[in-house]
């Protein structure tokens, strides 16, 4: 039989798989660095355009912020000018408030009682005045509860007083002008007009 000695054979394939093993070994970290370098600069142009996107956006709030505050302050300049519009309605529309009701006082002021001062607060009015009697202020708050202009005449206080040496009641009421129910401007006249 022959004798064929495979050994060097054997080892020769052996350094031609290490080298091959080697090879693939170089090949794979190249192509893995490579792919590291691609993921790497990709991420980067990811993360860049997301930087401008972030940066325009910063910018445009900063913009969007500057017209909120512009209309805000718009707001409140046309809340404050319809505010005085309807303040300036309701003078207008009770310009003629002060004369009907001193007309109204003259007709519905019996004898024997006079007013001292007339204070408007409001659709309030405050009567302070002197009656020679009780009797007096009575029918004077029956005078001013028939009147079509006055309503709800309520007596806060009457005392005895003298005045140029006679005895007389001094009073003091509270009445309140009609107003029409459907006039917002008078209703948020008057609620300026009391603030």
């Amino acid at each position: 039989m022959i004798r064929i000695n495979l050994l060097p054979h054997r080892e020769e394939k052996r350094k031609a798989r290490r080298q091959q093993f080697y090879a693939f070994a170089g090949a794979a970290i190249a192509v893995g660095g490579l792919i590291v370098v691609l993921v790497n600069s990709v991420i980067g142009g990811y993360v860049s355009a997301q930087a401008e996107k972030n940066a325009f956006l910063k910018t445009e709030i900063a913009v969007l912020d500057k017209s909120i505050d512009e209309i805000k302050r718009l707001r409140e300049q046309t809340d404050a000018l319809l505010q005085r519009k309807r303040v300036i309605e309701s003078l207008q529309g009770n310009r003629s408030e002060a004369v009907a009701l001193f007309n109204e006082l003259a007709k519905n002021v019996p004898e024997g009682v006079y007013i001292r001062k007339v204070t408007q607060q409001g659709a309030k009015v405050n009567l302070i005045g002197y009656a020679q009697s009780n009797a007096r202020v009575s029918s004077l708050m029956r005078n001013l509860e028939s009147s079509p202009l006055l309503e709800r005449p309520t007596l806060i206080e009457i005392k005895g007083s003298t005045v140029d040496k006679r005895r007389m009641n001094e009073f003091n009421l509270d009445l309140f002008i009609t107003r029409a129910a459907d006039d917002p401007a008078a209703k948020s006249g008057a609620k300026g007009r009391k603030t």
